[in-house]
């Protein structure tokens, strides 16, 4: 492997780091789904959330924070309402090219 190469990828690893932690997590993985299947176009509310999936506030608050961080979610504040939804094209468009440049590896 060329040291150009090399050094893509551990850049592209360490770009998309966030997002690989953030949607390993099972119980992150479940608000996605739920997130998905309740897309309104505001969003949805925490308490939405956690009827879909029945974690609790503080659980649900840290893991919207991870996936927010990770550029997954998006906020939608409305006055005291705050509406979550999916913004992962641009997360996972990188990691879409990290995979497409590690099955190159494979080849």
């Amino acid at each position: 492997m060329e040291q150009d190469t090399t050094s893509q990828i551990t850049h592209d690893f360490k770009r998309n780091q966030d997002v690989l932690v953030a949607i390993g997590n099972e119980t992150r993985q479940s608000i996605l789904i739920s997130l998905a299947q309740g897309a309104h176009n505001l969003g949805m509310r925490v308490g939405e959330i956690e009827r879909h999936t029945h974690l609790s506030r503080p659980a649900i608050s840290h893991h919207l924070s991870v996936l927010k961080n990770a550029g997954i979610v998006s906020v939608h504040k409305e006055g005291t309402k705050n509406y979550y939804r999916l913004n992962a094209r641009n997360s996972m468009l990188n990691l879409r090219s990290l995979i497409d440049q590690v099955l190159l590896l494979c080849e």
